[in-house]
């Protein structure tokens, strides 16, 4: 559905006509205004029109309908395509969740298409129509705003995966829990979370580099207006550090989850030699035990008075000094 739609003239917010085509013209006719049109989860017959108004490519049509796209930018005869997936982070799960913001930026106007609820183009408008003297540099202003929410808010989630990963690796190597069964599960899901957080933050660093004049086709891109790469460089320094806090992260897991498996071995040895010294004790008895319960006649100290006795002792002193043994050694 369409949640928003206005004329922005001069970094000012006007109603203009409620017919799409007639707000552009309208928009072109004065050459400072354009149009931003807010969409969330369209049908197929709503997009169409928005679409068919301002010349949208079919490619890009079909995109920003099915979603599930991974962060890319793409240029058009009349106009620029961009996908970003703004994340989520949900505290009482601890779980990650991504949504999808689509741009279409073109000769004086904007529509922006939106997936999930983790998208803040609400905010960012808000925030614009607050804020003229930015609005006023038309759509592109409106892109380098989209882009900024959103990597500003990787930051946010970077910082709150890093301090789960600290109360994690607190667990993994707490004494009492860090052999819990749990613990490598646990394990697991969080570097599910960091792969979610990478499919969003890692496909955009080429978006951006190229929006900031350095990317591979050319220092600018159409659509875009040159005097903003430079925001658009500050927008790819803070992605930098999102993506190498990302790497961070995940070296740090696998190194957490080798160190939870190297602890359970160890446990399992520690376990397995304490298992071999009572059973190493037990034989001792045992042998005896089997030796003067034989039925044969002539045995060493069979009929002695003090045979019983002598034999119970003879067990009660090894199984000490074995057990004096064992403890020295560390096994018990």
């Amino acid at each position: 559905m369409i949640v928003d739609c206005a004329i922005y003239r001069e970094g000012r917010r006007s109603e203009g006509p409620p017919d799409f085509s007639d707000a552009l013209d309208e928009a072109r006719a004065t050459g400072d205004a354009f149009v931003w049109i807010g969409l969330h989860e369209p049908t197929e017959a709503e997009f169409d029109k928005v679409s068919e108004e301002f010349g949208l490519h079919p490619l890009a049509v079909e995109d920003a309908l099915k979603a599930h796209q991974r962060p890319k930018l793409e240029v058009y005869d009349d106009s620029l395509f961009m996908v970003l997936k703004p994340v989520v982070y949900e505290p009482d799960s601890d779980t990650v969740s991504s949504g999808e913001v689509m741009v279409f930026v073109g000769d004086s106007f904007v529509v922006t298409v939106r997936h999930g609820e983790g998208a803040p183009l609400g905010a960012v408008r808000h925030r614009l129509e607050a804020e003229p003297e930015v609005l006023r540099h038309g759509p592109t202003s409106v892109l380098y705003s989209i882009a900024d929410a959103s990597v500003d808010h990787y930051l946010e989630v970077a910082d709150e995966l890093q301090a789960d990963l600290e109360e994690l690796e607190a667990e993994v190597f707490s004494p009492d829990d860090g052999g819990s069964r749990h613990t490598a599960s646990r394990i697991y899901g969080f570097k599910r979370q960091i792969l979610e957080f990478r499919r969003a933050t890692g496909p955009l660093a080429l978006p951006v580099a190229r929006l900031s004049g350095a990317g591979p086709f050319g220092p600018s891109v159409p659509f875009v207006d040159e005097t903003a790469q430079p925001f658009f460089r500050d927008v790819n320094d803070h992605l930098t550090r999102v993506n190498e806090s990302v790497e961070g992260l995940d070296r740090l897991v696998s190194d957490i989850l080798s160190a939870h498996l190297a602890q359970m071995s160890v446990r399992q040895n520690d376990d397995m030699r304490k298992i071999s010294a009572w059973a190493a004790m037990a034989a001792v008895p045992t042998m005896i035990a089997g030796i003067y319960g034989m039925n044969f006649d002539h045995m060493p100290e069979l009929h002695w008075v003090w045979a019983y006795p002598a034999v119970i002792a003879l067990m009660v002193v090894l199984e000490v000094a074995l057990y004096r043994l064992f403890k020295r050694r560390g096994w018990l």
